[in-house]
């Protein structure tokens, strides 16, 4: 049996051109159809049975409206020609539309081709070069109308304006123009549509516009095509309104013709046709090298940020909304402990969010902690953990940039919760990364010039309400905020870690790639990483102590030592060094920690390089001389102290009321309150206190360092269905191909008639059994109807190659595989005619 899988024609085109789209996919080479799915996977689920399924599936407005949704601007201009120009639409004709009279635009000319083959390719356009047919539902969607005029501007044809006017009414109009009088209204609109066609006669009608007249279809030409009229036009009015150049509408309202506009147009369709991608210039050099570094730079504060975000969420983290999401209280206090905005804190959740590192317990009181994996993730280098970052980043859905806004009812969209999964979002970052790869290293543009880029690329098919933007402008301009925050580029240029971070998808293209693998976005994780390694500074062992009670990192410290400092100091401020400032206070929180103070002078003097001051020196041996003075334990508590004077002075004070003392003995004072609330109290009051066991032992607090259960990072949710890679892309041709021929294929006659509706054939179970034991013998194919267990009708084409026990087996063409069939199960069989066989 032959198929036309890889011929240029059928017979359909043979006799004249294809008649329907189905048979122009069935005369397309296999290459072709896969080009088709690709682009517009959405066909592919669920497989269509055949070609003129998949026709029929092309043609469905949500899958046109999405196709449209893909087209850049010159071929999304080329489909809108289309719909104004006559149906069928020679080339010649389209040509015209998009170039004018003057057919003089060598752009225009070069790229027209090119377009045509796009919508060709996406099935959107079908028929031969001298009859070309846009799909009937992109026609409906792009043609003009009052309720959604066309981005051309134009309006309807006179034929559409005068389909409800009188034939009196008609037939005065064409007077007017200068034209003879016709038997009937159809005749009449021909003779004034080929009026406005003609451009000599149309010049010479025009030449004696009053000069008021010609200022109102000036205002009209580029659209919108309508106007207002009172009921006694003025007389420039009337005398366009006698000629028909302007027709009635609506009670109130004119339209002006769409010839009569392509005439005064000079026959173009569109205003400014833009056949070549704007360039992306003015673009401003930069050093790559200090591009590079100051990205490094940003990098590791990025890893710093979320850091410790998660450190101060791992022993306090906030509670979980109802609705899902972090309370507009707990981001600005999270903006207050990272020093930044609620804007900037929204993106750091939610990139620690993306990555798997931050989720919620689960708990009935649900609150957000890190999850185990942030343990796996401090232990990595910082090249690792950055490039997790940056990739977890790149291929999220979920858009920060939102938070804080309200989404279509006026709900307010919050942090971390539901509502934020935007599907473009990853297309949009990749792309704007993509197009700074195509720029020398450490060259930037505006983001202007990006926007303009992208909206050529993918114009926005609704305006957005005037003040606002569209979602993928939105996208694009929070893509260009955070990567900078990210390190990923620096001054608008792309980094080096950042242009390894696209791999080989960073080439300006604007063809979806294939979806990446596991493996291949973790080599290219590894790409990045090692693209960072060299550019970040090496972590210290050491810190500079000074005489003020501060200590001064010159750099990042290694972990061992940042985290023993963060408990020892408080951080007073970052940069390039940061410092810090030792308290009473965070000298007791090293202390209660089990340290002591031999321990941190001990530490201090291994790890500076100055000498510890005496000043730092004191205030450690005074904090410690003070510290457990007091012991608190559960009475509901207690407080004692060998020095019953400080136990009067503490139950004299004023302060020490909310706590309801009351003396045991000299030395013991009983409490009302939690241990907790009176160490909080005594240390409020000035003094430090320290927890104590039932066995008198003081007690070394810490944090609690609070993990969720295992929890996996969010999953991204698609913009549709995934982009098919080659292996499903060929096996969806051969079925769809198979099922065509078992659709398609000519039978011969059977001795019961094929039912009315052209349905599965019916044999009587002695004819089908015989006609299989021939086709065994003969080795030719048949086609058979069969209905599975679970009552599903399909066709097949079999060739049998062995009949016993009640069942036949042979090879599935539809299937593409050998398989068995219960006899009992075939409503029919019938020989396929001779040229198929």
């Amino acid at each position: 049996m032959t198929t036309p899988r890889e011929t240029g024609s059928s017979g359909g085109a043979a006799r004249g051109g294809p008649r329907t789209l189905a048979e122009e996919l069935r005369a397309r080479p296999d290459g072709a159809l896969a080009r088709l799915l690709r682009a517009r996977p959405d066909l592919l689920h669920p497989v269509p049975g055949d070609l003129t399924q998949l026709a029929t599936r092309a043609g469905t407005r949500a899958s046109v409206v999405r196709a449209l949704e893909r087209l850049d601007r010159f071929v999304l201009q080329t489909a809108e020609a289309l719909a104004v120009a006559p149906d069928p639409c020679p080339y010649g004709t389209l040509a015209a539309l998009m170039c004018g009279d003057a057919a003089d635009d060598p752009r225009i000319a070069g790229a027209l081709p090119g377009a045509v083959a796009t919508l060709r390719d996406q099935a959107l356009v079908w028929g031969g070069e001298d009859r070309m047919r846009l799909v009937r539902t992109a026609r409906e969607l792009l043609a003009p109308s009052p309720a959604h005029p066309s981005p051309t501007g134009l309006g309807p044809t006179v034929a559409e304006a005068t389909a409800g006017m009188s034939p009196g009414r008609v037939q005065q109009i064409i007077a007017a123009a200068g034209l003879p009088g016709t038997h009937d209204p159809v005749s009449a609109v021909a003779a004034l549509t080929a009026l406005f066609e003609d451009r000599t006669r149309m010049a010479a009608l025009l030449a004696g516009a009053p000069a008021e007249a010609t200022a109102v279809l000036g205002m009209l030409l580029w659209g919108p095509p309508y106007g207002t009229v009172t009921a006694d036009p003025a007389p420039h009015l009337r005398w366009l309104l006698d000629r028909g150049l302007l027709l009635p509408a609506t009670p109130g309202s004119v339209v002006l013709p769409r010839e009569a506009a392509l005439h005064l147009r000079a026959g173009r369709a569109h205003r400014a046709p833009e056949p070549t991608a704007p360039e992306l210039a003015p673009a401003t050099p930069h050093s790559a090298r200090t591009v590079d570094a100051t990205a490094a730079g940003q990098a590791f504060t990025a890893l710093g940020a979320v850091e410790e975000l998660l450190t101060a969420w791992q022993s306090d983290g906030p509670l979980v909304l109802r609705a899902g999401g972090l309370s507009v209280r707990d981001l600005k206090r999270t903006a207050g402990l990272l020093d930044t905005t609620e804007t900037t804190a929204a993106f750091w959740t939610e990139l620690a969010y993306a990555a798997g590192l931050l989720a919620s317990d689960g708990e009935v009181d649900e609150r957000y902690a890190p999850t185990p994996a942030y343990d796996d993730w401090l232990h990595l280098p910082a090249e690792h953990r950055w490039a997790r970052l940056a990739t977890a980043w790149l291929a999220a859905t979920r858009t920060p940039g939102l938070a804080g806004g309200r989404d279509a009812k006026a709900r307010p969209l919050n942090a971390l919760g539901p509502d934020l999964d935007r599907s473009p979002a990853p297309e949009v970052r990749h792309r704007v990364l993509a197009l700074l790869a195509t720029l020398p290293p450490g060259t930037s543009v505006s983001p202007e010039t990006l926007l303009a880029r992208l909206h050529w690329e993918r114009p926005p098919r609704t305006p957005a309400e005037p003040g606002t933007e569209d979602l993928r402008t939105r996208l694009a301009r929070w893509t260009v905020t955070e990567a900078e925050l990210l390190g990923v580029t620096n001054r608008g240029a792309l980094s080096a870690p950042g242009r390894a971070l696209l791999g080989d998808g960073g080439d300006g293209g604007t063809e979806s790639a294939e979806p990446l693998t596991d493996a291949e976005a973790g080599a290219l994780a590894v790409r990045a990483a090692a693209a960072l390694a060299p550019l970040l500074p090496e972590p210290l062992d050491h810190i500079l102590l000074q005489a003020d009670l501060t200590a001064v990192a010159p750099g990042p410290l290694k972990r061992p030592l940042a985290q023993v400092l963060s408990v020892l100091a408080d951080v007073e401020s970052k940069g390039g060094a940061t410092v810090y400032r030792f308290t009473p206070a965070s000298v007791r929180r090293a202390l209660d920690a089990g340290r002591t103070a031999a321990d941190l002078k001990a530490f201090l003097t291994e790890h500076s390089r100055t000498p510890v001051p005496q000043p730092l020196a004191y205030l450690i041996d005074d904090v410690a001389r003070r510290h457990g003075h007091l012991r608190v334990g559960a009475a509901s508590s207690y407080l004692r102290c060998d020095d019953d004077a400080v136990l009067a002075e503490i139950l004299a004070d004023r302060r020490s009321a909310p706590l309801r003392l009351r003396r045991l003995a000299p030395t013991v004072l009983a409490a009302q309150a939690a241990p907790d609330e009176l160490l909080e109290g005594l240390r409020a009051m000035g003094y430090a206190p320290a927890a104590e066991s039932a066995e008198g032992d003081v007690v070394v607090t810490r944090a609690d360092a609070r993990r969720t259960p295992p929890r996996t990072a969010p999953a991204p949710v698609p913009e549709g269905p995934p982009v098919p890679d080659a292996t499903l892309l060929g096996a969806a041709v051969r079925a769809i191909r198979a099922g065509d021929m078992a659709s398609t294929a000519e039978r011969k006659p059977v001795a019961a008639p094929a039912p009315a509706d052209g349905g599965l054939p019916r044999t009587t179970s002695a004819d089908t059994l015989a006609t299989m034991q021939a086709a065994v013998l003969t080795g030719s194919a048949v086609w058979i109807g069969y209905v599975n267990a679970e009552g599903a009708a399909s066709q097949r084409v079999i060739a049998p190659v062995r009949v016993e026990g009640g069942f036949v087996t042979g090879y599935d063409h539809t299937a593409d595989e050998v398989r068995t069939y219960p006899l009992h199960r075939i409503t029919g069989v019938a020989e396929l005619a001779d040229e198929h066989a």
